[in-house]
């Protein structure tokens, strides 16, 4: 069986809890519902989640001005946000989600956009780790502030005009991560005002295609690379991830990363950008 390309970056439940307690760890919960969804992740966050762990907000680390959703900070309030929750350079950040995979890969997106590479998921997530009898509880902790040097790297980020770009050059494919009824414009679009269908040329991978179904942990490497070729990618070339918000697009993307693609990034604004009507072409 063909190994991850970067195991370190996909923590097991058992590894989270033998190093809970290590000085340089810090845990993190990236848990994040659509606004659809009526859930409150920080305040599930407040009933239970790992000890240690800090509640990393997606819609308030973010550019609060754009009128699209929690499109990324400017470097100098990445910076100053996480260096409240104690989370700074030297660190080695774990974060998770409620679901057990949708969330925290954005949030591990994040920060290696910012250029703290030293960042991993939770196999499995808070569901797999509560399904273990693992410990949980309610009291926050109070972090003392830790420097963060944020490098922000545009390599990792696409907007709009390069993704209009790309239509005539093709050099990036474009991978969406959306379920194929939204992909192909018969089930209704959820982002509101937005237009049905995709990205001229784009493919379609819906994320939950890399977990497995049940525990929703990370399919092995091999099958990861098989669910990429069969949804037409070529892992020699450029990818872009794509989905409704820029969220699930992250989890292709650390698909991606764990079996060694170099050259990944992921549309911000996703639909609720390109879907809004105006000039941007879509195809049904």
């Amino acid at each position: 069986m063909k190994s991850y390309a970067h195991p370190e970056s996909l923590v097991s439940t058992e590894w989270l809890a033998a190093h809970l307690d290590a000085p340089d760890l810090r845990v993190v919960d990236g848990t994040y519902y659509l606004p659809m969804q009526g859930k409150d992740a920080r305040a599930e966050y407040a009933e239970r989640h790992i000890p240690g762990a800090v509640f990393f907000d997606i819609d308030e680390i973010a550019d609060t001005d754009s009128d699209l959703p929690h499109m990324l900070p400017s470097p100098e309030k990445f910076a100053s946000r996480v260096r409240r929750l104690g989370l700074g350079d030297g660190n080695r950040i774990v974060v998770y989600d409620a679901h057990g995979m949708m969330s925290a890969a954005r949030v591990w997106w994040t920060f290696r956009v910012f250029g703290h590479n030293d960042v991993a998921v939770l196999d499995g997530g808070l569901p797999k780790w509560l399904r273990e009898g693992r410990p949980v509880e309610e009291t926050p902790p109070f972090p003392r502030e830790r420097h963060f040097t944020a490098r922000f790297n545009h390599l990792m980020v696409r907007d709009r005009e390069q993704m209009k770009a790309n239509l005539a050059s093709r050099r990036e494919q474009v991978l969406d991560a959306r379920d194929p009824g939204r992909f192909n414009g018969t089930a209704p679009e959820i982002w509101p005002g937005r237009r049905s269908g995709h990205i001229p040329g784009s493919l379609n991978l819906p994320y939950t295609s890399l977990l497995d179904p049940e525990a929703k942990t990370f399919l092995p490497a091999d099958q990861l690379e098989e669910r990429f070729r069969a949804a037409g990618v070529d892992l020699s070339k450029p990818v872009v991830t794509t989905c409704g918000s820029g969220v699930t697009a992250a989890v292709l993307a650390f698909g991606l990363h764990l079996i060694g693609h170099k050259d990944v990034a992921v549309y911000d604004g996703s639909w609720a950008d390109w879907g809004r009507p105006g000039d941007t072409p879509v195809e049904p």
